[in-house]
Order: C-alpha cells, then structure tokens, then sequence
C-alpha cells in the first residue's frame, strides 16, 4: 500500500522525536570521576562539572577522592582483572604513568582523536597520550617548570634580575657560589634521592630514558649525561642544601634558607603562602644545559584525563570533557586565579588571568610567563617504565657527588634499569 506525504512527514516527526529521546536519554547519566587531591584535582572537576551542568541540568557527577596511590592501584587491579563494572567513567592519570596504562592495557581507554581537536593543545601533551597515531586523554594541567628566586639575595650578592634571565646550568652555579659567599645562603634545596631535577633537565633537550620507539635510552642519552654531570657539579660546589623527602625540600625555600628553586609552576601556591616574602621573588626560565638541542623549557608533573571504554556514560563523558576542557577558555581563567593551575589548552593564555600582574612577585607576569614557556616544551616518550628508571638514577646519582666518571654511572643506571625493567 502506498504511503501518503503527509504519513511520510508524520513518521518522519516520529522517527525525529525518537533520535532525540534517546540522545536526551543517552545524555541523561551520572558521570563517575576518579581523581585525587581535594584542593586541586577533585575542586577543579567539580568545577568543571558544574559548568557543564549548567547547560546540561540532566547529567549529574560522581567525583570521588581517593589518594593518588589507591587511584593508580584500582585501576591497575580492575584492568588486570577485566572487572570493568567497577571502573569509572573518567580517571585521572599522571602523565609519566600514560604510557604504561595505555600499552598494558590496549582497548581498555576510548580513542579520542575523532573527537577533539588537539591542535589546539601543547604538542608534549598530546604525543604523551599517542599511541599508534591515536590520542587517547584528555590534556589537563601542565607541570611546566621555571626558576623561583629570591630577589632580595641576589641583589645582595650584586645580581639583578636581569641577570638571571636566560642562563645556563653552569652559570647558574657560578651565581650560586657568590650567592653563598655574599650572602651566607645556599643557592637551592636538593635530594640525591629524588629523579625531579633529573626529569627536568632531561626533557628541557628534549630526552628521556626511553627513545621515540620506547626503548631504554641511556648510555647513548646526551641530555641524561649533562643532567648528571650537572648535578655532580651541583653537589660537588656545595651549593646546595641537603633536604630528605618533600618536606624538607619545601621548608629550604619557604623558610628563606635558599635563594631559588627550580621546579614545576604547580609549586607558585605555595611559595606565595609565605606572605612575609612578598615582593622578594621573581621569576625566570629553567637553566638550559650546555648541549646541543638544550631549551629553557622543561616540564615536571601533570595529569589528564582519561575515558573508559566499558563506561555506559562514555558518549556523554567525552562530550563533557570535549565542551569544557578544550573549549571552554574562562573555565581555565577561574581554575588559574583560584587553584593556581596552568592548563594545557593554548588558547586559555590569552585570557586575562595570564595577563595579570601580580604583586607578590613585585608586578610580574608570572602566569604569562608560564604560559610562554609550556608552548616550547619538549615532547618526549615517557615510555611504561619511568618510576623504575628513576630508581636506578636516584641509586646511582650520588656518586657523581664524590667525583665517579659519568660514563661509569650511566652504566651502572643503564644495568640496574635493564634488572628492573624486565
């Protein structure tokens, strides 16, 4: 029997009111977040979340705080076990960690790069979370790093702050050396035992301990061979401070023992909590070692991130992330101004939070300044075995201390790294 036009329009209506009841239904869910830190990544998405909701009052939000450690071990358990019912539908993931999750784990992370435009992302992040031409993740926070310094102690030692600007590791030390004749201060805090300074001089040109293809790059590392000789150079000054763990590490500058601090932005909290040294420091660009490919460019930290195949909301949860994660520039001026974090998204520096001066730093554009310096970061492979890899350099790294050739050290790193990671 022939169908009239006006039936056909009327089931055409039918067919339309259906496709967009079960969009409204597809997005109708409670996006489950796993995340940790309340002050920063749990405070952040809740944010975000609500601004989503804002537009979309029929999705909800479930974001729960665990510390980072239970984060990383239930995943890890769930994907071992196939128990996917009891994952989320969005987790955080450190970027070190990326790798490791995304290659041990194949198909257990949707595949994003149909779905966001990652153009507009700092390049290091996005090859992070690549793996055979796909992008998996969604960019978050950067780790990008800088030189904190007092100015107050630098200027007594007969330095400006211009002088600190653009310079090399090994001049670094030179100032560091008439810092503490001049002043009685150390030049910075430092732990044998922990890989950060290692990662960042590293990275800053553009190595790591694995090569593009993922193999363990170590002997042959140049950038790794500066980083230790650098830090044998360091220790072999004396001047540094010696600190153990991260809280004597922190109380080295925040309680005025030390004249800089070399590390990643997420660190500026706290050292303007201390409001007693206000207007006493300034920023500048991370030392650059004295080899070929060097930057003043590096990154420590950070996390993305990530969708769960298995996820029932997993449609709703990309788009959330799609709508204010790489899109929603205003979102990253508030997480800026009240959490202190950098995002990756480049389009977010040119928002007024970046621009502003700020007075603690004596007028500084510290965020502009931050935000410059992510877009030159190098992209690396932070491989599956980064944590391993660390503790054979922290193992190893003290020796340089004592004057050991470097070549010996990188081999000794190059066969404990080789146990490890087998």
């Amino acid at each position: 029997m022939a169908i009239s036009p006006i039936m056909k329009r009327i089931a055409t209506a039918a067919l339309a009111s259906v496709s967009v009841l079960t969009a409204t239904a597809a997005f109708a869910g409670e996006i489950t977040v796993w995340c940790w830190d309340p002050n920063f990544n749990v405070a952040i998405m809740k944010e975000a979340g609500a601004r989503y909701t804002a537009k979309h009052p029929e999705t909800t939000f479930n974001i729960v705080d665990f510390a980072k450690a239970d984060v990383e071990q239930k995943l890890q358990t769930s994907l071992s076990s196939g128990a996917t019912d009891t994952l989320p539908d969005i987790v955080l993931i450190e970027d070190y960690g990326a790798q490791k999750y995304l290659q041990s784990f194949p198909g257990s992370f949707a595949a994003l790069s149909d779905k966001i435009d990652y153009s507009g992302f700092a390049p290091y992040k996005v090859q992070l979370m690549t793996v055979d031409d796909k992008v998996y993740g969604m960019p978050f926070d950067s780790g990008v790093t800088g030189m904190y310094y007092r100015k107050d102690y630098l200027e007594q030692a007969g330095f400006k702050p211009e002088d600190m600007q653009n310079i090399t590791w090994d001049r670094f030390i030179e100032i560091g050396k008439e810092v503490e004749a001049k002043t009685g201060h150390k030049m910075m805090g430092f732990d044998p035992n922990d890989a950060g300074l290692t990662r960042i001089m590293m990275q800053s040109a553009g190595e790591w301990y694995f090569d593009n293809d993922g193999n363990l790059n170590i002997e042959n590392n140049a950038a790794l061979k500066a980083a230790l000789e650098t830090q044998g150079k360091i220790m072999q000054a004396g001047i540094f401070k010696p600190t153990a763990g991260w809280n004597e590490w922190l109380a080295s500058f925040t309680s005025g023992d030390v004249a800089a601090v070399v590390t990643g932005v997420w660190i500026t909290g706290t050292v303007k909590a201390q409001a007693d040294q206000s207007g006493k420091w300034g920023v500048a660009a991370t030392p650059k070692l004295s080899v070929e490919g060097a930057t003043s460019a590096s990154n420590l930290g950070g996390s993305s991130w990530y969708v769960l195949e298995a996820s029932k909301e997993k449609d709703e949860a990309i788009d959330f992330l799609n709508e204010v994660y790489a899109k929603d520039t205003e979102f990253y001026q508030k997480i800026l101004t009240e959490r202190g974090a950098v995002g990756s998204l480049m389009a977010a520096r040119e928002g007024a939070a970046y621009g502003a001066e700020d007075p603690f730093f004596g007028g500084e554009k510290v965020w502009q300044k931050f935000s410059d310096w992510l877009a030159q970061i190098p992209a690396v492979n932070y491989g599956i075995f980064t944590n391993e890899v660390d503790t054979a350099v922290t193992a190893n790294l003290g020796s340089m201390g004592k004057g050991a050739k470097v070549e010996d050290v990188l081999k000794a790193i190059q066969s404990q790294a080789e146990g490890q990671i087998q």
